[in-house]
């Protein structure tokens, strides 16, 4: 009887090393000289203070999360420079809710083969956006599961970490009647509802991720439905880093929400006091593919707002006096959607 090896398992070891060693010099551009290098070592190193920034009473803020359905996407069309974008966002948009900053990430990449090319567009991706984010790569983990998914699927998972002075946390226990809500632009549907999105698209509907979108979404020129599909998730670090230097945690911004599964109306009420509610305008600019995705499944307005974020990725509460400076201030495009009151 033959002898069998780990690579008639499904896992080559000669391929899982040619990957591994195309990762460093990635995770290297994310590098700031808060990390402590540990080359060859079982965990990675971060410097909480440096030479410029001292925490007297530092809390640290930890956020996970993934990309989901999404991923299904990428795989579709073979395209996987953009989801690592996707899965920085989704936790480190949910850090900058506490007023963190965003210190350090660990992704887990499951795939059912080794496969370099692959996990170097991943991690790229990855990469990409902690330097978007100021945070640095410090590891991960590659985990070949043979078995354990379709021949071309994978999974992600994404660890960030992040540090905010215990006085300057953002808990939204400071919010009060009368504050203003500011929404800010997504840049699209970001990275929730796609096993909807799915099902509207392509069961639905039934196009192809490479039919060009149509023009009335008044998108880009030959655009496809995969690229529409595949924008990547704004991150929203750097604009609620500046405002917190310019408006104090918990005066002027007295809270912050991520829009993700649950819409607005979900998501804004989880930072809410006791007593308190929201009052939506419903004046913003609701990108057309929302009206798109809308039209193709008949979906009820209800869970339109249920699932998607209708073009407002992030919303801030603030101190009414300081609304029109914060909207001046914010880097990407925003507008006063409505004001908290009494229930």
């Amino acid at each position: 009887m033959s002898k069998i090896s780990y690579k008639d398992s499904g896992v080559d070891l000669e391929v899982y090393a040619e990957s591994m060693s195309r990762l460093p010099q990635l995770l290297n551009t994310t590098f700031s000289n808060r990390v402590i290098r540990l080359d060859g070592g079982f965990a990675g190193l971060f410097k909480l203070n440096d030479g410029v920034k001292r925490y007297v009473d530092p809390v640290l803020i930890s956020c996970t999360d993934g990309v989901g359905t999404k991923l299904k996407i990428a795989c579709m069309v073979n395209r996987h420079d953009t989801v690592g974008i996707d899965l920085v966002a989704m936790s480190v948009n949910d850090a900058v809710c506490c007023g963190a900053e965003p210190l350090f990430f660990l992704d887990y990449v499951a795939m059912p083969k080794d496969n370099p090319d692959l996990l170097g567009a991943i991690v790229n991706g990855i990469a990409a956006g902690c330097r978007e984010s100021g945070c640095a790569l410090l590891g991960g983990e590659t985990a070949i599961l043979s078995g354990m998914y379709q021949a071309d699927e994978y999974d992600l998972a994404g660890f960030c970490v992040g540090v905010a002075e215990r006085q300057e946390v953002i808990d939204g226990k400071s919010i009060q009647a009368g504050d203003v809500l500011i929404g800010v632009e997504s840049s699209g549907l970001h990275s929730n509802g796609f096993s909807l999105v799915r099902k509207i698209v392509f069961e639905i509907a039934g196009l192809n991720p490479f039919d060009r979108v149509p023009s009335e979404l008044g998108q880009v020129k030959d655009q496809t439905i995969a690229d529409l599909l595949l924008t990547p998730t704004r991150i929203y670090v750097k604009t609620v880093r500046k405002l917190l230097d310019q408006f104090k945690a918990n005066e002027g911004i007295r809270g912050i929400a991520h829009i993700t599964g649950g819409g607005l109306v979900e998501n804004v009420n989880r930072i809410l006091p006791p007593g308190l509610s929201l009052q939506l305008n419903r004046d913003w600019v609701i990108p057309p593919v929302f009206s798109w995705l809308c039209e193709l499944g008949e979906i009820d307005n209800c869970e339109m707002e249920r699932v998607f974020n209708l073009g407002i990725g992030l919303v801030l509460v603030v101190k009414p006096d300081v609304a029109e400076q914060v909207i001046d201030a914010t880097i990407f495009k925003s507008w006063r959607i409505g004001k908290i009151s009494q229930t």
